[in-house]
C-alpha cells in the first residue's frame, strides 16, 4: 500500500510521514517543471461519502521532488519510490522525462496523464491519438521504468483501444483511476470548491465501483508485464482486498489518508490481513486477480 498521488505529498516532512508508516512505499505529489501555487481556495472539501478537489497541481517543482529522492536511494538503496510528474504542454512533458531520464533516479516514475482539474487543459488519457503520440516519443530515449496515471474509463470499447495503446509500449504499469473529473457537491445552496464555480474531481466512496471496474478491464487486457495500481475508494482492508482480487499489484490510498493520516495504512493492513486469515490465503498471489463471475 502507499498514498495516492496528490495526499500527503507535497512536502518532504509529509514523504517522510508516509515513508516511516506501515505504507510500503510513496509516490511524490505530481510535479510540473516549476513550482505552481495551484487554484484559488477553497479547493479541497470532505464530503460525507468522499471528497472533491479542484487542486490546479500545486507542486513544489521537479528539482525538489528529484533531490530528495536522489538523497533518499542513497540513505534506503533497498527501497523503491515512485516520481510523480506531468508537463503543462507535450513540449514540458519530455523537458522533465529527459531530466529524469539524465538523473541518477533509480525509482519507478509516474507520468499523470490524468489531471481533470487545471482549468482549461484537457485530460490527455481520454485523447487516444495524443496519448499514443506521446507515448511513442517517449519511449524513444526514456529507458527508466515508467507509468502511467490514468483517468477512469467507462465505456468498454475505450478500455479496449486504450489498451491497445498501452500494450505496444514497454509500460511498468497503470495506475487505475484518478478521480472522476468534473462532479458538483452542493450544501446549503451552494458549492463547496471555489474553482470551475465548484466543478472538481471526486474521490473517496463514491469512486471505488468504477475504480474496481478499471482495475479489473485493465488486468484482463494489459500484456502482463504491465502491472496494475489500483486507487479509488479504498477505506478498509475489504477495499483493498477487492482491488487486488480484481488484478491490482498495489493499492493506493487518497481521501482516506487525508481524513485519517498515515495510520490508516496499519489499520487496511490488518484489515487485509485478517481477511486473508479468514479465507485461508497465505499470500497476495493466492487471490489476485481471481474475481469469480456469475456463469
Amino acid at each position: 500500500m502507499m498514498n495516492a498521488a496528490g495526499v500527503a505529498c507535497m512536502t518532504v516532512e509529509e514523504l517522510e510521514g508516509v515513508k516511516n508508516s506501515a505504507a510500503g512505499t510513496f509516490v511524490t505529489k505530481t510535479a510540473t517543471l516549476e513550482f505552481r501555487q495551484g487554484n484559488p481556495e477553497p479547493r479541497y472539501q470532505d464530503v460525507p461519502l468522499g471528497s472533491i478537489n479542484s487542486m490546479g497541481l500545486p507542486n513544489n517543482g521537479l528539482d525538489y521532488y528529484l533531490d530528495y529522492l536522489l538523497d533518499l536511494q542513497e540513505k534506503e538503496p533497498n527501497r523503491t519510490f515512485f516520481l510523480s510528474l506531468v508537463g503543462m504542454s507535450p513540449e514540458e512533458t519530455h523537458t522533465i522525462l529527459k531530466k529524469v531520464q539524465e538523473s541518477d533516479f533509480r525509482g519507478l516514475t509516474e507520468l499523470n496523464l490524468s489531471c481533470p482539474n487545471v482549468p482549461g487543459k484537457p485530460q490527455i488519457a481520454y485523447d487516444f491519438e495524443t496519448t499514443d503520440r506521446i507515448l511513442s516519443e517517449v519511449f524513444e530515449y526514456f529507458t527508466k521504468p515508467l507509468g502511467i496515471k490514468l483517468p477512469p474509463y467507462f465505456d468498454i470499447v475505450h478500455f479496449d483501444q486504450a489498451a491497445a495503446i498501452f500494450n505496444k509500449y514497454p509500460l511498468k504499469f497503470v495506475n487505475c483511476v484518478n478521480s472522476i473529473g468534473n462532479g458538483l457537491y452542493i450544501e446549503d445552496e451552494s458549492v463547496v470548491i471555489r474553482p470551475k464555480n465548484g466543478f472538481g474531481g471526486i474521490g473517496g466512496e463514491y469512486i471505488k465501483p468504477t475504480a474496481l471496474a478499471n482495475v479489473h478491464a485493465f488486468y484482463q487486457r494489459l500484456n502482463p508485464e504491465i502491472q496494475i495500481i489500483g486507487t479509488g475508494g479504498v477505506l478498509t482492508g475489504r477495499d483493498a482486498f477487492e482491488h487486488i482480487l480484481c488484478g491490482a499489484s498495489m493499492v493506493q490510498v487518497g481521501t482516506t489518508l487525508h481524513k485519517e493520516g498515515v495510520g490508516a495504512f496499519d489499520r487496511i493492513t490488518n484489515e487485509l490481513k485478517e481477511i486473508m486469515t479468514e479465507k485461508g490465503y497465505e499470500s497476495l498471489e493466492d487471490f489476485r486477480g481471481k474475481l469469480n463471475y456469475i456463469d
